[in-house]
């Protein structure tokens, strides 16, 4: 800009030089040189101002040297003054597509991680990010993009494939979420939250947890086959302990009194209905022959 407000005022001036000494005697050689003079200088005049807009602050820089931050505003400059601006609005740095985040578990296997990150400018670190990165662009392409994905591959290399895909995926954007806050905190970056939007795991991978997922099926099924064999053998061994006990108790009940008793209640029942029967009521167990007509 410089540059050409220079070129249109000496184009201006010469057109007026030359229109004076008659070498181009012509209004319209007038009329241009005032134009060209008249443009030279407001385009002249706005490199000695800037305006920083709202949500922004800008770092001027003349001859190599860093100026001081400046606020949203209108500011004097020189016209050799350049002028980084930086937009303290959050940003969203999307890790998606192209940009998937290729990270690996603790068992090896490989998954694709999809994610974004809020984030802004701290107003008062712009000096020290432009230190840093040069510029507004530079700061997410040199400091957030590639902290982000150093941390999302370092916190999957800590869990398994499972968890990371499933399990525990809430508890691993949590902590992606905790450690880029606390790298890029001290540079002046605020992180205001992680998103882990899509973790797809490789197709080996998936083959992987699904034969995992299978098994863990058939083994949980064996279990509880297990459990049911012994609730049902259990059940058996009281069935039988149960059965055992009352033969004992009979057996115990059984005395030659007892069963002399139940003989005779057995002859009366049956002298009442035969005259002659068999009784088993001998002393070594050998039936009775009973007339029942006789008294």
């Amino acid at each position: 800009m410089l540059y050409l407000s220079v070129l249109l005022l000496l184009a201006g001036v010469v057109l007026l030089v030359l229109r004076r000494r008659r070498v181009a005697d012509s209004p319209v050689a007038t009329v241009s040189g005032v134009v060209c003079a008249l443009l030279g200088l407001a385009l002249g005049l706005t490199t000695l101002v800037h305006v920083v807009a709202p949500y922004e602050v800008a770092v001027p820089t003349t001859l190599g040297k860093v100026g001081g931050t400046w606020k949203s505003g209108l500011h004097l400059k020189s016209p050799l003054t350049d002028v980084a601006t930086f937009s303290t609005r959050p940003a969203d740095l999307d890790l998606t597509g192209k940009d998937t985040v290729e990270v690996r578990s603790s068992e090896g296997g490989v998954l694709y991680a999809d994610l974004t990150v809020k984030w802004s400018i701290d107003p008062q670190h712009t000096l020290a990010l432009y230190r840093l990165a040069g510029s507004a662009s530079a700061v997410q392409q040199r400091l957030v993009y590639p902290d982000t994905r150093e941390i999302v591959r370092n916190v999957f290399a800590r869990h398994t494939g499972v968890e990371g895909y499933s399990s525990q995926r809430e508890a691993i954007s949590a902590e992606i979420e905790r450690l880029v806050t606390a790298r890029l905190a001290p540079r002046g970056i605020l992180v205001n939250g992680v998103n882990l939007r899509n973790v797809k795991p490789s197709d080996s991978l998936q083959h992987a947890i699904d034969q995992k997922i299978q098994q863990d099926q058939a083994t949980a099924q064996a279990e509880a086959a297990v459990r049911t064999a012994r609730a049902e053998a259990e059940k058996r061994k009281i069935d039988s302990e149960s059965t055992a006990a009352a033969n004992r108790a009979i057996a115990d009940s059984l005395t030659d009194r007892m069963l002399m008793s139940q003989c005779i209640d057995a002859f009366k029942a049956a002298a009442e209905k035969n005259p002659v029967y068999a009784s088993p009521c001998g002393s070594v167990g050998s039936p009775v022959i009973v007339d029942g007509t006789k008294r």
